[in-house]
């Protein structure tokens, strides 16, 4: 089984070189080691010096030379929002405040499903929907990617793909 043993982010790698994607939910691209399915059926083996919170639009360098292009799987998720810009950020201190993985966005706050902060954002003034979208939340101020968010894909594209 081939292995794919560099991750690259988003814009470091040859995009129009991807000979083959693999689509992950936010849980799934966190990851050192593991078996995979591309979505051609092709089955690779990750096996990276560390773990990397992969992202949509990153890529994977195979052992061949051959890269894998990641892409961000819909999934369920909650998607904030509010028309008043003061509220919006309440929201968002809120759910720092609580420490919530959380995928700020131009219009709106995406998080992943949990009744009881539905109930506290909605009882703050906030519009919740449940919707399916692909999850990426901020890595932080430390994170890899930090230094790359104005760059990514989804700043391009607000779900992640083309």
């Amino acid at each position: 089984m081939l292995r794919a043993i560099q991750h690259n982010l988003y814009g470091s790698w040859p995009e129009d070189k991807a000979y083959a994607s693999i689509t992950l939910e936010f849980e799934a691209r966190h990851r050192r080691r593991l078996r995979l399915d591309l979505d051609n059926g092709e089955e690779v083996l990750l096996d990276l010096n560390k773990a990397v919170a992969m992202r949509g639009g990153d890529g994977l360098l195979m052992e061949n030379g051959q890269w894998i292009k990641v892409i961000a799987a819909s999934e369920p998720v909650l998607k904030i929002s509010t028309k008043d810009r003061g509220l919006f950020v309440r929201l968002a201190w809120h759910l720092g405040n609580r420490h919530v993985a959380a995928d700020i966005r131009d219009d709106s706050i995406v998080i992943k499903p949990d009744h009881v902060l539905k109930e506290m954002l909605e009882g703050l003034g906030a519009v919740v929907e449940e919707i399916s979208d692909p999850f990426q939340p901020e890595g932080g101020a430390y994170s890899e990617h930090n230094h790359l968010e104005a760059k990514s894909e989804y700043s391009k594209n607000s779900h992640g793909h083309k």
